[in-house]
């Protein structure tokens, strides 16, 4: 009697399908299940998908099932993966796995040896031909953003920028009354978890303010379009006076 196989990788968590939000940019949204200061929580988490040609770069990964891989794989052939906070990386593993792609991260992070993580910074050949990394300089905890210059200037952040404006079907009860408390469904906003952990200074938003960009992709929240320069500047003001 055959024996089941055991996975090394973290499972499928419910996930929705697949969304192209600029042309060869598409998002998905799906469920993370973590402990953070000791208690349990369930929210939403994104991963952005840039598609260059044939090839599909993978941002904030988030694993899918086997009907959204499939999904996947009719856009193109992941080639790279990249992980721009340390909070973030629950599902790099198995990408790498299973497309054996490279590996990119903000410096600082740790990654497993055997990945062969590549640095990102601002001089190297990123793997998004249109693409350069805004890193935060005063933070304690390692975070990049990327920039992508096409469409009025796309942001793709992790955990820094949130734009989560209510609780999706991916919340359980416990984690959107306390998340409800805490001041994390606010438009444009600083991850409020992150921003504590961090600690950074005005002058990395100073910084980021300095970028061309209309819209922002989140790694939390939904997509904001056209006014996220107008949006971010007015949290960043709020929050740091810059």
């Amino acid at each position: 009697m055959d024996q089941a196989v055991t996975s090394p990788f973290p499972p499928a968590l419910a996930h929705g399908a697949i969304e192209e939000v600029f042309t060869d940019v598409f998002m998905v949204s799906g469920a993370m299940e973590t402990v953070l200061m000791d208690l349990d929580w369930q929210f939403s988490r994104n991963m952005t998908i840039v598609r260059d040609g044939e090839r599909l770069i993978l941002i904030n990964t988030v694993r899918l099932d086997d009907s959204g891989l499939a999904e996947l794989d009719r856009l193109g052939k992941v080639t790279d993966v990249i992980r721009l906070g340390a909070l973030h990386g629950r599902d790099d593993a198995f990408y790498l796995d299973r497309y054996r792609a490279r590996y990119w991260v903000t410096p600082g992070l740790e990654a497993d040896d055997s990945n062969q993580a590549r640095p990102l910074d601002q001089t190297s050949s990123l793997p998004i031909g249109d693409a350069s990394l805004f890193q935060f300089r005063t933070s304690n905890v390692p975070e990049g953003v990327l920039h992508l210059n096409r469409d009025g200037g796309i942001l793709v952040a992790c955990d820094a920028l949130q734009n989560w404006l209510r609780p999706d079907e991916h919340f359980c009860d416990v984690t959107r009354e306390r998340m409800s408390g805490m001041g994390f469904f606010t438009p444009a906003n600083v991850g409020p978890v992150w921003l504590q952990a961090a600690e950074p200074a005005a002058e990395d938003f100073s910084r980021l303010k300095d970028l061309n960009f209309r819209h922002v992709l989140c790694g939390h929240g939904e997509p904001l379009l056209d006014s996220a320069h107008e949006q971010f500047s007015a949290t960043f003001n709020r929050l740091f006076q810059c």
